[in-house]
């Protein structure tokens, strides 16, 4: 895989608004993902315009190219389709002091 991403990393997806629903939300397209979703509208959000949603990673397929990303549910999208990512904060020092 092209990019290092690992479980953990925060990613950010840009999807495109398709419908406002009667309940307040929206209805979202998320490139390489073949269902719509539904979230909720952020003020002023309105059908074609593009939004910007951040979530965790929990599975990486390096064969395929292949990422699912919590986002409320779980959504698996190409890696391609990722905007930006920030890698997961790791421990630099044991938990505890190591007993001689």
């Amino acid at each position: 895989m092209a990019r290092e991403i690992d479980i953990g990393d925060d990613v950010r997806l840009t999807v495109t608004v398709i419908k406002q629903l009667d309940s307040g939300r929206l209805r979202v397209s998320i490139p390489s993902y073949d269902f719509p979703c539904s979230i909720e509208a952020p003020r002023g959000a309105k059908v074609g315009d593009k939004l910007h949603l951040t979530g965790e990673v929990t599975h990486v397929d390096d064969e395929a190219g292949r990422v699912t990303v919590r986002l409320g549910g779980l959504v698996t999208v190409d890696v391609a389709a990722i905007d930006s990512w920030t890698k997961a904060w790791t421990r630099t020092k044991p938990l505890l002091d190591v007993w001689d």
